[in-house]
């Protein structure tokens, strides 16, 4: 009797063991659950296009961006206006005059539209580079969306590369998975302003684009450096 009494209490002393490690592993399942949502949060929920532009060239070089000619002040970041949904569309849909028609976020149906400036306000000669990054993809939809980049009225518009590694029609390809284009400006001069457009739309004559990249989401940003680093 003494024995059988010994041998229920180690099988409750165990289960109770057990019991304390799936708490343990749930917990930390939980909180990496958490961990998870909080990234996404701080990846997401700042708009799904950005711009920044490098502290030093304010502050070497008094240049800013800004997408109101009436208010230019400095700031390290610029926001476009988020979509929560965009169905694909074809290339010829879009206006002709989405380089001129407005500053700032001026989305239409389908597609991401934004105009901003970038100006020397100070007293010297400066160059700067521009890079548009991929900051995280969802559901491969990369592979079906257009870029395009106006710049003071000449656009170029940018495609991930084709599975053959060519470019997709009227576009350049991507310069890598994260790195969508590359700009160097030289000569900067004081009281220059150079204008920028950025058109973001999926382009549903892409082979790639299929119901494989429903729900699919990306987050870009560009970049406007004093430097870089090849």
């Amino acid at each position: 009797m003494k024995k059988d009494v010994v041998t229920r209490a180690k099988k409750v002393k165990r289960k109770k063991k057990i019991v304390k490690v799936l708490k343990i592993i749930l917990l930390i399942l939980l909180l990496l659950l958490l961990i998870l949502y909080i990234a996404f949060s701080l990846i997401y929920n700042n708009g799904n296009f950005s711009i920044t532009l490098d502290r030093n060239l304010y502050v070497k070089n008094g240049i800013i961006i800004y997408d109101d000619p009436d208010y230019k002040v400095f700031r390290t970041e610029l926001q476009a206006e988020t979509m929560d949904f965009i169905d694909n569309i074809k290339y010829t849909w879009l206006p002709d005059n989405l380089d001129t028609r407005s500053d700032g976020s001026h989305n239409g149906e389908n597609y991401v539209a934004y105009t901003f400036y970038i100006e020397n306000l100070g007293e010297q000669i400066a160059d700067y580079w521009t890079e548009v990054v991929i900051d995280d993809v969802i559901k491969n939809v990369d592979e079906a969306i257009r870029i395009r980049v106006y710049k003071n009225g000449n656009s170029i518009t940018y495609a991930k590369a084709s599975y053959n590694g060519t470019p997709e029609p009227g576009t350049e390809a991507f310069l890598s998975d994260t790195l969508v284009a590359r700009d160097h400006v030289q000569n900067f001069a004081p009281g220059d302003r150079n204008k920028y457009t950025i058109v973001i739309w999926l382009e549903g004559s892409d082979p790639e684009c299929t119901d494989n990249i429903l729900g699919g989401e990306l987050k870009i940003h560009m970049d406007f450096k004093s430097e870089i680093i090849k």
